[in-house]
């Protein structure tokens, strides 16, 4: 049995970042775990110091329940570095090279609206992109 993964981005603010990455990949917020109702509840039982927030972590999920969990957590620090490791955004759909590079193009400008940046384009192939606190990621088409 595979092992399931949850990924973690270190940030400045969780809260841009969430709404940001709900709409790239169409995750909606994780409820709290069980038996909790809300994430100020959960929060409250942890001995954390007073400056420590619940705005401070986000947490998204695939809301079909396949994907991995995104948990986005503020640090003090400023990223510095390219990441090693990036998501790519694989854009659905069939059809002819330009048809694809057409659909890969769409959603860049539709991550632009929504905060994010163009690095580089690599035509016909992929765009590489930036969420609103330089998080590298591509845009490519889905595996045929």
């Amino acid at each position: 049995m595979a092992t399931r993964i949850d990924l973690t981005l270190d940030c400045t603010d969780a809260k841009l970042l969430a709404e940001f990455w709900k709409t790239a990949l169409g995750y909606v917020d994780e409820p709290p775990p069980a038996p909790f109702e809300t994430r100020e509840e959960w929060f409250a039982q942890f001995d954390l110091p007073e400056d420590d927030s619940v705005d401070d972590a986000q947490w998204l999920c695939d809301p079909d329940g396949t994907g991995p969990r995104l948990s986005l957590l503020k640090v003090p620090e400023p990223k510095t570095a390219k990441n090693r490791l990036h998501l790519d955004i694989r854009v659905p759909g069939h059809g002819s090279a330009a048809e694809r590079w057409a659909r890969i193009r769409a959603e860049s400008e539709r991550l632009v609206e929504a905060g994010g940046s163009v690095l580089a384009r690599f035509d016909e192939h992929h765009i590489v992109m930036a969420d609103p606190e330089g998080n590298e990621f591509c845009v490519a088409a889905a595996a045929n």
